[in-house]
Formats: structure tokens, C-alpha cells, sequence
């Protein structure tokens, strides 16, 4: 679906009636959390292993959304988007471990583990664990298909990927990424379909799925055709999936993308 730079307008009154309430509410923000073991002994998974919890302090029973930062997979930092702020509902940020200091698939491994300790603590601040979406940008939109995909990644951790309530990857690339392709000496845009590309992992039971990116015109390389391809394969299986493209906005959507992300909580957790 595409929506035009004066739908946005529209959308953001949409949402209002949604974040209204909410914006009474406290909120509290817990930082630097570790979410691995204790017994870990890797220097830099330690350094890099950590979340935010921010959440609604007085309050219990609300969604949860798992935040992904982008970054390309080779930098970036956790971070709670200003448009999930006082919306009613609880964002863990998230950091992982980068390339080129850790390889393929470290950092999957890592937002894996992450969720999964969401999953298994967010109740003791109050999160709804039956409403738990995994959410992120660019390089963050690429992880969180793949641990919400390939459900190898969070069965490692006691978790079915299945019990994800939803997943809204923003500006994702659904090939192989790209920086994935340059530690094999490959070339960055030259498109890769392995078992680290999001498109080739669909299956029937993925969590519902909300696709985000900016105009085809001003996306990154292919990437809006390429999630135009991932929508076709998933409703061959007959996964619940929408697509919209974000005319008048390029890879930075994720204003934008933001506001169609509360949309889409809302609509699955009413």
C-alpha cells in the first residue's frame, strides 16, 4: 500500500486517540541491563550485551515492543525512538554485537537472547508477555526477521518464535545483508538468497507481519522491491502480511514508520 506524504497527516490522527491517555501515564526507564549469563566470559559480548527497559510505571497488562537499532550491522546503539515515548506501552532497545569485531551470525544470536530475556522478565515490570512484537530499523528490521523467521534462533533460548505477537521491520532487507556478503569478500550489492536471508526462511505460522519502507524512488538499493517480493512469498503461505511504501520519504521512514508501528500495535492487541 502506498501512503502519500499527506496521508501521514491523516495517520498521525489516527494514532492520537490511541497515545492520548497514555501520555498521562509515568514512565520509567531502566538502562544498561545485561541479558546474558553471568558466567559469560566474552569481553565484548559483556560490553555489548545490555538493554533499556522503558515502561509505564503505574500500570500492568501493556504491550511490549522489542527495539532493534540499525546501524548496518556494523554500528549504531540502543535507543528509544522518540515516537514510541509515551505511547502506553513498554520499548526494550537493544544492543548486539557489530561487525567486523564479531561475524555472522553473532548478532542474530545476540537480539535472539535478548528477546528471549524479554520474554521471560518484562512481567516484573508490568509488560503483557502474550503482547510482545520485535520491531526495528534498517539493519535492527533485518534481525528481527530473521529470530521471527527461523525459529532456530529463539528455540536456543526456551522460547517458540511463534509466541511473538507481532513483528514490524522498517526499511529491511530481506535478501542475505549486505554486510553479511562483505565478510565473505562479496560484493555489497550484488543479491545473495542463503539461510541468512529473511525471504528465504518463510514459513506457514509467522507471527503477523507488518512491512515498512520508504518510496522506491528514494530506498536504498532494491529495498522496497525486495519487501514487495518477501509480502508475495509470505501470502503464498498464507501469512498475515501488509506492505506500505512511504512516498516523499527515503531510508530515514522511520518517523513515519513509527506511527504506522503504534497502528499496527493497536490493531492486535484491542
Amino acid at each position: 500500500m502506498k501512503v502519500k506524504g499527506l496521508n501521514v497527516t491523516v495517520l498521525l490522527l489516527v494514532v492520537f486517540a490511541f497515545c492520548s491517555l497514555a501520555k498521562a501515564q509515568t514512565y520509567s526507564l531502566r538502562e544498561d541491563i545485561s541479558y546474558i549469563s553471568e558466567t559469560d566470559t566474552d569481553r565484548y559480548r559483556k560490553e555489548r550485551c545490555k538493554l533499556d527497559v522503558y515502561y509505564p510505571s503505574k500500570s500492568e497488562g501493556f504491550p511490549v515492543v522489542v527495539w532493534i537499532h540499525g546501524g548496518g550491522l556494523e554500528g549504531g546503539s540502543k535507543s528509544i525512538p522518540a515516537e514510541l515515548r509515551n505511547k502506553g506501552i513498554a520499548v526494550v532497545a537493544v544492543n548486539y554485537r557489530l561487525s567486523p569485531r564479531a561475524v555472522n551470525p553473532a548478532y542474530t544470536v545476540d537480539v535472539a537472547e535478548a528477546t528471549a530475556w524479554v520474554f521471560k522478565n518484562i512481567a516484573k515490570y508490568g509488560g503483557d508477555v502474550r503482547k510482545i512484537f520485535v520491531a526495528g530499523h534498517s539493519a535492527g528490521a533485518y534481525l528481527a526477521m530473521m529470530i521471527g523467521f527461523d525459529k532456530k534462533y529463539l528455540a536456543t533460548y526456551g522460547v517458540d518464535a511463534d509466541s511473538i505477537k507481532g513483528l514490524i521491520p522498517i526499511s529491511g532487507q530481506t535478501n542475505t545483508h549486505y554486510t553479511i556478503r562483505a565478510e565473505r569478500g562479496l560484493p555489497r550489492d550484488l543479491p545473495i538468497i542463503d539461510e541468512y536471508a529473511p525471504i528465504n526462511l518463510v514459513r506457514e505460522g509467522i507471527p503477523p507481519t507488518l512491512l515498512v519502507t520508504g518510496g522506491r524512488d528514494l530506498e536504498m538499493l532494491a529495498r522496497f522491491e525486495e519487501n514487495l517480493h518477501l509480502k508475495a512469498i509470505m501470502r503464498s503461505m498464507s501469512n498475515p502480511v501488509e506492505l506500505y511504501e512511504l512516498e516523499g520519504f527515503g531510508h530515514d521512514c522511520l518517523i513515519p514508520g513509527c506511527e504506522l508501528l503504534l497502528r499496527f500495535v493497536k490493531k492486535h492487541t484491542l
